[in-house]
């Protein structure tokens, strides 16, 4: 048996496309004519390579395009389109990304064959979180299904405006850092050493900075190979530790104390902690349901730690706050502002609350950060290549001292 991927006209004279297993492309070719479709084109199925949320079959779906799809179904259910005839809609406008045309008209079979959208959605192997999948549950139950994906959509596009605003914030700093060490390198293995001769030749001891850049330079063109060794080592170590559960704990709680860097993790934790529980909250699922879901896309350990406690501490019929109060590593003001929702029931109204204070804080924090590491990064490596530059005059001084 293989996958093969078809286009074929329906009964209803719509395109369709999608991928089928079979033994070869004429059982296929038979097997949708005896569905009523008009086979179009039948092929191989090809694996497709997208950054972003897993899909089934090894391909990968962006973030970008589950926020459209979750947006246009949304639109058409508002307009008051049934969902099997949103669906087909969503087929027609997504023709030109067949990955996601073919992920709807799975949906769609699915759906047609007495499924439910939130069963439907997570028979497409992992490519929905948890959240989203509640989300949708919560939306069938409560007949509000426009509602919860316009929240969803809301909720993505507020996810991906925080990481395009992190994402931007960080280029210029990762471009000056890299062009600046170019500059050294450059200086160190193509500029420095057409002097070197002209050093040795002149029989004076050079000054002990030209020296330093000198064996600096030699170092790097005779070993080069050694850095990058290092460099991949320390990658290595790095991805085995945070690979091991109880190592990453360990890194997890150094993170999160180290100066400013710990400052942006934990408002970036609690910030999207916030709006994924208060968004549960909201369409009726359960708290401890809830509190489950968003312990799993925590990425801190520390923040996953004290979230499996107020887990434990609400199965025991306490409340989370107190749970969270406990902690050292969690905001007061969050803690504070979550016991002043659970006292007056209004929990969900005050996570979005927190989750909107501590998005602004974040940014706050990144642009702090960059306010600092910007001049100190100009600074220091400036003072590197100008270091250079100067043990290089140095000598060069010394050398026209000899000659007169």
């Amino acid at each position: 048996m293989a996958e093969f991927s078809y286009k074929a006209i329906n009964s209803q004279g719509l395109t369709e496309e999608g991928v089928k297993t079979a033994s070869d492309q004429q059982a296929l070719l038979k097997e949708l004519q005896s569905q009523g479709y008009i086979p179009i084109k039948i092929e191989p199925a090809k694996a497709h390579s997208f950054l972003g949320i897993q899909l089934g079959g090894g391909t990968r779906l962006k973030q970008k395009e589950v926020l459209l799809l979750t947006g246009e179904l949304a639109t058409l259910l508002d307009s008051g389109l049934p969902l099997d005839r949103s669906l087909q809609v969503l087929i027609q406008l997504t023709e030109d990304n067949p990955t996601l045309s073919r992920l709807i008209v799975d949906v769609l079979e699915k759906v047609k064959g007495g499924s439910s959208l939130a069963d439907a959605l997570e028979s497409q192997s992992g490519v929905f979180s948890r959240f989203y999948l509640n989300m949708i549950r919560a939306g069938e139950l409560g007949g509000n299904m426009a509602d919860v994906l316009n929240r969803l959509a809301e909720y993505m596009d507020s996810a991906q405006e925080l990481k395009d605003t992190v994402s931007t914030a960080l280029i210029y700093p990762a471009v000056l850092l890299i062009m600046s060490l170019a500059s050294i390198f450059v200086m160190l293995i193509f500029v420095v050493p057409q002097f070197t001769e002209m050093f040795e030749n002149s029989g004076q001891e050079l000054p002990f900075a030209t020296q330093i850049v000198v064996g600096l330079a030699e170092f790097l063109q005779s070993y080069w190979w050694v850095i990058l060794t290092v460099v991949m080592g320390l990658v290595s170590y790095m991805k085995s530790q945070l690979a091991d559960p109880e190592r990453k704990k360990v890194w997890d709680a150094r993170f999160l104390k180290a100066p400013l860097f710990g400052e942006i993790v934990l408002h970036k934790e609690v910030a999207g902690l916030s709006r994924t529980l208060g968004t549960l909250l909201g369409n009726g699922v359960s708290i401890l349901k809830a509190l489950g879901i968003v312990r799993e896309t925590a990425g801190n350990s520390v923040i996953k730690n004290i979230l499996e406690q107020s887990e434990e501490h609400l199965k025991q019929g306490g409340a989370m706050s107190d749970a969270l109060l406990d902690s050292d590593a969690f905001p007061k003001l969050a803690v504070q502002m979550v016991k002043m929702g659970e006292e007056t029931g209004k929990l969900e109204e005050m996570l979005l609350r927190i989750a909107n204070i501590y998005d602004k804080q974040l940014k706050t924090s990144i642009q702090r950060m960059l306010a600092l590491l910007e001049p100190a990064l100009i600074i220091s490596l400036g003072l590197i290549i100008a270091g250079i530059i100067i043990s290089i005059l140095l000598a060069i001084l010394s050398v026209n001292d000899l000659a007169f």
